[in-house]
């Protein structure tokens, strides 16, 4: 990939360091992530950099909802990941994946399709003193992590074609025994007729990205059908 300036993006860690802080999550004070101050201003200069227009918004440049309720309920209830190999789908910032590892995993795969995301996750890891593998490649359409006891999703349910591919990734985890654990703050397209409520947050955000600075979210289970 090449910038608007045609000179190739080559250290995406480089690119994170220069444009974001080390800052406590709000919900998760034990972990520190490498995030933005504003989101408009580095989704634009993210494309400025990439030379391509259209591109989805930083997700790894922010704590989400969905990862903050899913990461502190992961802290606060080990027993979901402790001496597991552990899943975390569409892990952005690697907020869930830190957590796990905290909360005592055997292991930690992250899986993203956005490469930025997967140097994101690596320095935060860094940052916080775990170490988590990335999958590299889109593991709802084939890529694949190690064999995994529990799969956790933070954020995930907020496009119908996402979604829904989400949904039948980690119904197949669920029907094979899988622990399955969704943070989600009402996004439109979460099956809520499939999922079984654990616990509820009220996540600190940001205005920018939420419609309000306090967003209920809750943490689910996802069954395997009878």
């Amino acid at each position: 990939m090449t910038g608007a300036s045609g000179e190739r993006i080559t250290d995406p860690v480089a690119f994170i360091r220069a444009n974001t802080r080390l800052r406590a999550v709000p919900l998760v004070p034990e972990i520190a992530l490498h995030v933005a101050d504003e989101a408009v201003p580095l989704w634009t200069k993210t494309e400025d950099e990439l030379g391509e227009a259209g591109l989805p918004p930083p997700f790894w440049a922010f704590a989400w909802a969905g990862g903050q309720a899913l990461a502190r309920y992961v802290l606060d209830h080990p027993d979901a990941v402790a001496g597991r190999d552990v899943l975390d789908l569409a892990s952005g910032s690697g907020l869930v994946a830190i957590a796990a590892m905290k909360a005592g995993a055997r292991s930690v795969c992250a899986a993203d399709i956005d490469r930025f995301a997967l140097a994101a996750v690596r320095l935060n890891a860094q940052a916080n003193d775990v170490t988590i593998s990335v999958g590299d490649g889109d593991v709802l359409a084939g890529a694949t992590c190690s064999p995994v006891q529990t799969v956790l999703a933070g954020d995930i349910f907020y496009e119908r074609d996402t979604a829904e591919r989400a949904l039948a990734f980690l119904s197949g985890h669920a029907a094979a025994g899988a622990t399955v654990l969704i943070g989600d703050p009402g996004r439109s397209y979460l099956p809520r007729d499939r999922l079984r409520r654990l616990a509820d947050y009220h996540v600190p955000v940001t205005r920018e990205l939420e419609d309000t600075e306090i967003k209920h979210t809750a943490v689910w289970t996802l069954a395997a059908r009878p």
